[in-house]
């Protein structure tokens, strides 16, 4: 068998390349500042769920400086819905620190752009790469997939991640680093996908180890998955008489650290609905909606108990809490698990 040659899959890639919106056209040089916001946006993010994020930013903030004097409640704004939310407040320091430190121009090697905030080894790589035209190895999840396959590395993740990496890099060519590296993502996400992957159509079906055996869905492979843990918890919809809904900011570090929630209790194993009300942000009529509010984190899954109750228009706000017009709540920086609640409550009221 063959080994894999790189310039098999940057013909492959000159024909069937994606059309992305950070992705600069054939024959010209790509934008730092949206490989960048794009790179970003996609950690542990699909494509289609990062398109209209990115249009809007650009629209908003058309230059990493625009970003940078943003105020942060509003980059937050707008990052509603992708999730990870430390990312965005790394992604408005990391424009402060380009545009005030480095004129606005952001590094063009690994260990500079390493150097920024919310950069990690993977993005300064595919940075470095494809802004920058550098000889670095970038190893997303498609990646990871596509070498771990022609390879056929059998050592389980993410102890393979290492061995990918060594095996990436002999592979990665001098000329068109970059390109090599969107060639890779392309690939993996198309022809080389995690179940049925097409081989008959791959650049590198007979050089690809895996795909020869017939064993190209076994890799890359996988460690048994631990099971998640399940937290519960309430949740506290207070609404006045003007439609107006009580909220807070949460703190600006750790879970959803920074974001708009609607009040709620502590979330932990053994919580008991029974004792929910104890933690109400306020005294009031409180009713118990039917059925539950889901949502899955990374590292466990929520169930919340949704309360209700009204407030007259006048009533005294309580100390850390604020109100936001019916209008604007839309517009205010709710993470997912948040607007769910948000839309169990209204799902509720059309009932």
């Amino acid at each position: 068998m063959n080994p894999p040659d790189p310039q098999a899959l940057l013909h492959w890639y000159d024909r069937h390349r994606r059309v992305l919106p950070w992705r600069a056209p054939p024959g010209r040089l790509a934008d730092p500042y949206a490989v960048w916001l794009s790179e970003i946006m996609l950690q542990q993010t699909t494509v289609p769920a990062v398109k209209s994020y990115f249009e809007k930013f650009l629209i908003l903030w058309p230059r990493v400086e625009d970003l940078a004097a943003a105020p942060v409640d509003d980059v937050m704004k707008a990052w509603a819905g992708l999730g990870y939310y430390s990312r965005a407040r790394n992604l408005h320091a990391c424009a402060q620190l380009v545009a005030g430190d480095h004129g606005g121009r952001f590094p063009d090697t690994e260990a500079g752009l390493v150097a920024l905030p919310g950069i990690g080894p993977y993005t300064a790589a595919a940075i470095a790469s494809i802004a920058f035209e550098r000889r670095a190895v970038a190893v997303d999840g498609n990646v990871e997939r596509v070498v771990s396959r022609l390879f056929a590395i059998a050592t389980p993740m993410p102890k393979a991640k290492p061995l990918i990496k060594a095996a990436a890099e002999r592979l990665w060519p001098q000329q068109r680093p970059g390109d090599f590296a969107q060639a890779l993502m392309d690939l993996g996400s198309s022809l080389c996908s995690p179940r049925r992957p097409a081989c008959s159509l791959c650049p590198f079906h007979g050089a690809c180890a895996a795909s020869q055996a017939g064993q190209a869905e076994l890799y890359p492979v996988k460690a048994p998955k631990a099971e998640r843990p399940s937290r519960a918890g309430a949740a506290f919809f207070l609404e006045r008489t003007d439609g107006a809904v009580l909220v807070r900011t949460r703190p600006p570090k750790g879970l959803l650290g920074g974001m708009t929630e609607i009040p709620g209790s502590p979330w932990s194993a053994d919580f008991d609905p029974a004792q929910a009300l104890d933690h109400a942000p306020a005294p009031g009529k409180w009713a118990r909606l039917p059925g539950v509010v889901e949502h899955v984190f990374t590292h466990f899954a929520l169930r919340l108990t949704v309360f209700r109750a009204a407030a007259r228009a006048g009533v005294n706000t309580p100390e850390g809490y604020r109100w936001a017009l019916k209008d604007d709540l839309d517009g205010e920086a709710l993470p997912s698990v948040m607007r769910k609640i948000v839309a169990h409550v209204r799902a509720q009221g059309e009932k």
